[in-house]
């Protein structure tokens, strides 16, 4: 979204609202409802303009732990101070491009900016509870399920061939 931000460098007033809707960047293994709500401000304080937004956004996907679905909804706080263009050198912007966002023109285009934050907050895994115990290794059941009666000792592989070690030959010889 384009915000023309000339009313606020006019001194006409001293805030804009904004209340939109971004399509957000595609995910691996992560579906979203439709795109996310963003609402916020820019205010003007003397001079001193700050970009306040907040995006919520609803997604569906996989428990990383135990595959089991899991919905939810994200939510963003996104804040900037705006700076007109030639304020600051392109070298020191650079260095400090997650705390501005610059007019061009009179107009601010917080999209991009906002797109790289949501992707970069975003849970790299998805959790349906901190406290998931995942699938048994053996079966595959989920723990929270309960008991699935696999036996949580193993024998090393490299040393299994020690535990006949001392079992008498005549009673394998029975069997």
């Amino acid at each position: 979204m384009i915000v023309d931000v000339a009313p606020l460098l006019r001194g006409e007033v001293n805030r804009l609202e904004i209340d939109y809707t971004l399509s957000p960047t595609e995910l691996d293994g992560v579906s979203f409802d439709s795109d996310a709500r963003v609402s916020g401000a820019i205010t003007d304080n003397a001079g001193y303009m700050r970009l306040v937004l907040r995006a919520e956004l609803s997604y569906h996907g996989e428990c990383a732990r135990c595959l089991a679905p899991v919905d939810g909804v994200f939510s963003l706080d996104f804040e900037r101070t705006v700076v007109t263009e030639g304020t600051l050198t392109e070298e020191r912007l650079e260095e400090l491009e997650d705390e501005y966002v610059v007019l061009d023109d009179g107009k601010l285009d917080v999209d991009e900016a906002l797109r790289e934050e949501l992707l970069l907050g975003f849970p790299m895994r998805l959790l349906c509870s901190e406290d998931c115990l995942g699938l048994c290794p053996k079966c595959g059941k989920p723990k929270k399920d309960g008991a699935c009666g696999c036996s949580d000792r193993e024998i090393d592989p490299r040393l299994a061939v020690l535990k006949n070690f001392f079992v008498d030959d005549s009673e394998t010889e029975n069997n």
